[in-house]
């Protein structure tokens, strides 16, 4: 006889209703051993160290034939095999109801198997004793894989078309962001557009010259002293401004009669009466009488330089009695965070450029020193305790407008009013000749485009 053995593992499924058929002959590969038991079953099995993990069992299943041909007799057999178990992923929604079908199936092998031993024989099967896919009228094991795997291959592709779905619509938001985008740009161009068109509308509205106003402008606060002019203030004095209503109104002198007026002065020299050798406190606060020697405090120029753009006008006059200025185009003086640091620059005028004197002496972008708060450039030294002043001290310095005052020409340390570009200062260089002394000093501001 020849015996063909079927050895099915993990993860087959069966279809259809299998057939064995029993030869004359046998034939194994040289590693397997056969018996026959003593019910007349036939088991296939192997040598040790080959897997035994998929045994195969052979039953008759009825009576041989008789024909007694060698090669025309058949003897029916019936195979056995392992329980099959399936294990499908979790997230599945189906797999409750998958389980119950496996279950539903498990019984109905488990109540074949229990008739086959009360029996003790398998009646035969044959394609005209029942209908394909069926034993005994129940429904074949065969077909219920088949159904379980037409159920898994449906939730395959409903998983790939919701992907599918899922990469068209993340493709679709992206494009709508991008689109939303577009249109935000696009109405801003918009919006730009129609601002501009407006200011360029406003600014070409008055075609001819426009008449002059008849009366002054009305301000409800003044910033500087350049408002005063505007409300057809002529006099000096001291008035009161407000360059920044959130910290309130403080006085200042305003020289309405000098090169157009409009002038605020923030510092002034006359006649020694004031000591300038003050803390940082103190310079931060402003000093002094405004009708006489004072500085107007750092805190008031800073908000002053900041209201508007500034111009700086320094007038100069010695005992000889030599009168020159300076003026730039360009002041301001940041706030006490960044240590009052001094801008300034485009000069003009008769007194020289003293601020901006070379790249060794340059007070431009300089912080604010006084003898208590060291911030020059100096690295051994403190120029402000040096001088005994507070000024925007390079490494020290080409200019001191805050130094001591001298009644006359003096001997020793430069701690006197300085102006490095002087007219007569070269004769200075020589520590044993006089130092230059100045009679009068006065600082002032006006915003760049003041008109008298």
């Amino acid at each position: 006889m020849r015996t063909i053995g079927l050895c099915v593992c993990a993860g087959l499924l069966l279809t259809g209703t299998l057939l064995l058929r029993i030869s004359q002959a046998a034939d194994f590969p040289g590693n397997s051993h056969q018996r026959w038991d003593s019910r007349g079953s036939y088991h296939l099995g192997f040598e040790s160290g080959t897997p035994t993990s998929c045994p195969v069992k052979l039953r008759p299943m009825g009576q041989c034939g008789s024909s007694g041909a060698e090669d025309g007799e058949d003897c029916p057999y019936q195979i056995t095999l392992p329980p099959l178990t399936i294990q499908l992923p979790k997230q599945f929604r189906l797999l409750e109801k998958t389980m119950k079908e496996l279950q539903s199936l498990k019984e109905v092998q488990g109540g074949s198997s229990q008739e086959e031993r009360g029996d003790g024989m398998v009646p035969r099967v044959t394609v005209d004793a029942a209908r394909p896919g069926s034993i005994f009228g129940k429904p074949a094991p065969s077909q219920n894989m088949q159904e379980m795997q037409v159920k898994l291959n449906r939730m395959s592709a409903s998983l790939r078309n919701a992907r599918n779905q899922i990469s068209a619509l993340q493709g679709r938001l992206e494009g709508i962001n991008l689109l939303n985008m577009e249109n935000v740009q696009a109405m801003v161009d918009r919006r730009v557009e129609n601002i501009t068109g407006a200011v360029n509308k406003l600014s070409s509205s008055c075609t001819t010259e426009c008449p002059a106003q008849t009366g002054p402008q009305f301000i409800l606060a003044p910033r500087d002293c350049s408002d005063y002019n505007v409300l057809e203030v002529r006099k000096n004095g001291i008035y009161r401004v407000t360059p920044d209503a959130r910290n309130g109104t403080f006085e200042v002198f305003c020289d309405m009669e000098s090169f157009g007026g409009g002038w605020t002065v923030i510092q002034q020299r006359l006649n020694g009466s004031v000591s300038f050798n003050r803390t940082w406190a103190e310079y931060k606060k402003g000093f002094g009488n405004l009708r006489g020697e004072f500085w107007l405090g750092n805190d008031h120029i800073h908000l002053l330089t900041k209201a508007k753009d500034m111009i700086l006008r320094i007038e100069l006059e010695d005992f000889e009695g030599v009168r020159e200025y300076a003026k730039y185009d360009q002041f301001y003086v940041a706030n006490e965070y960044l240590r009052y640091r001094l801008s300034v620059s485009g000069y003009s005028g008769t007194a020289g450029n003293a601020l901006s004197f070379n790249k060794h002496f340059n007070h431009d972008q300089k912080f604010f020193s006084t003898p208590d708060r060291d911030n020059d450039m100096y690295p051994s030294g403190n120029c402000g305790g040096y001088y005994s002043s507070g000024w925007w001290f390079d490494a020290c310095m080409s200019a001191n407008l805050n130094g001591k005052y001298y009644h006359k020409r003096y001997k020793g340390v430069r701690n006197g009013i300085f102006w490095g570009t002087w007219h007569n200062m070269s004769t200075e260089f020589y520590p044993t000749n006089y130092r230059q002394a100045f009679k009068t000093v006065k600082m002032m501001i006006r915003p760049k485009n003041y008109a008298p």
